[in-house]
């Protein structure tokens, strides 16, 4: 083959065709060295060796770019389905709201960063403060929606976190679903007592810490938060979490702390648990056949910030099959290989655990989460500097999005 038909890396077009050559191809139940050719943005096949690639080069017509992975990983990109931090990203302190597409903009650019090429943006629509009231909230799912259609780096998609004591949201949550505006919908009851804020005044200390209201403004959201509770509309739940399962929405609860919550979960067509509050719990959903997702940082920091399950115990007893960043996209990355080193799963487990599980538990499993023929080719080359594995190049659907140039200057 003529050597003018390849052209050097750095190309951040998608091409008609793609080789990603001689890496550590993390697939569904083993680890290869081999090469990903990829054509038309489409995973064409794993060849496993040096004949097979010459023989797929000589075959194309038109130009190939080839990147070369040695040393390195390739996986699948990675898929979170539960992330806040672009709350942040619109308001970092209290009272500093941003420009809601400015957040959106430069939170999406550092996603192909963490190896993250699909992102269920986790937005809540409950109490009324950051982006988490009604108008905000709107407009950045509208954002969103709009801004998918016209350009993206990565798979925008929105998973709407509904606090069930807000009743005003229910008919905002029912238009989103039948006009196909959210792809995921989790059930939430952050009110103290129960859940995530069993302890006693664990939810104030939180509201007042990330949210910089009074010790009045905090008892008065208390107040109003638990009269709204005794009024919610279990019914009318259990329809929406129909609704959303028959329109193909995957429904999740959240901060399950008890078995009943759990038994209870096919009456609200439940099939994923985030975040259960003990290891019991977790076991118990899973053997209930939910899917339960817990925080890559919690495994990274070794532990629950709300001294919660200790998500690498859940893993380890096959507790829990799907990672999320929850709030910290680099901790995505960093989790899987941190599991994978500790051997409480293999890297081919630790990978599925943040790709291909969660393709399967939001039914887009067909097209993405593994490395295999037919399917989009999102996929990350991944290196390790002292054991920390970073990000080199980032590709959603064979389009080149992120790119990382490493200085060796000993000077400093």
């Amino acid at each position: 083959m003529e050597q003018s038909a390849i052209q050097s890396t750095g190309v951040r077009t998608p091409g008609r065709f793609m080789l990603i050559r001689n890496g550590q191809i993390v697939r569904e139940n083993d680890v290869v060295q081999a090469s990903v050719a990829v054509e038309e943005g489409k995973i064409y096949s794993v060849l496993e060796n040096e004949r097979e690639v010459q023989a797929w080069l000589a075959n194309r017509r038109g130009e190939t770019v080839v990147f070369d992975a040695a040393g390195k990983y390739i996986l699948p990109g990675l898929i979170d389905i539960h992330c806040d931090a672009i709350e942040k990203e619109a308001q970092p302190r209290p009272n500093t709201l941003f420009p809601l597409q400015l957040a959106l903009l430069e939170f999406e650019r550092k996603l192909p960063v963490h190896g993250i090429t699909t992102m269920y943006h986790s937005l809540s629509l409950g109490v009324g403060l950051s982006l988490r009231g009604e108008h905000l909230l709107t407009e950045m799912v509208e954002l969103i929606n709009r801004y998918k259609e016209k350009r993206a780096m990565i798979r925008n998609r929105i998973h709407l976190r509904f606090e069930v004591s807000h009743h005003s949201g229910l008919p905002i949550i029912e238009r989103y679903v039948q006009e196909g505006k959210i792809h995921y919908l989790s059930f939430m009851d952050h009110s103290p007592g129960q859940g995530q804020y069993r302890e006693p005044g664990s939810f104030e200390r939180y509201v007042m810490k990330n949210q910089g209201v009074t010790v009045d403004e905090v008892k008065e959201i208390v107040e109003d938060l638990l009269r709204k509770r005794q009024d919610i509309d279990w019914e009318r739940l259990k329809t929406l979490g129909k609704l959303a399962a028959e329109h193909g929405i995957a429904v999740a609860s959240h901060d399950d702390d008890t078995r009943e919550k759990v038994d209870a979960a096919p009456d609200y067509s439940i099939t994923v648990s985030e975040f259960p509050i003990t290891l019991e719990v977790a076991r118990y959903a899973a053997a209930q056949g939910l899917d339960v997702c817990v925080g890559a940082p919690n495994v990274v920091r070794g532990g629950s910030h709300d001294k919660n399950l200790r998500a690498a115990d859940a893993i380890a007893e096959g507790a829990a099959s799907i990672l999320c960043s929850d709030y910290h996209p680099s901790s995505m990355l960093a989790a899987i290989f941190m599991l994978a080193d500790a051997g409480i799963t293999d890297l081919a487990g630790a990978v599925k655990m943040a790709t291909l599980n969660p393709a399967r538990a939001l039914g887009c499993s067909d097209t993405l989460g593994s490395i295999q023929t037919g399917k989009a080719a999102d996929l990350i080359i991944v290196d390790r500097f002292e054991g920390t594995p970073w990000v080199t190049d980032t590709f959603v659907d064979g389009a080149h999005v992120f790119s990382a140039a490493v200085r060796y200057d000993s000077r400093g």
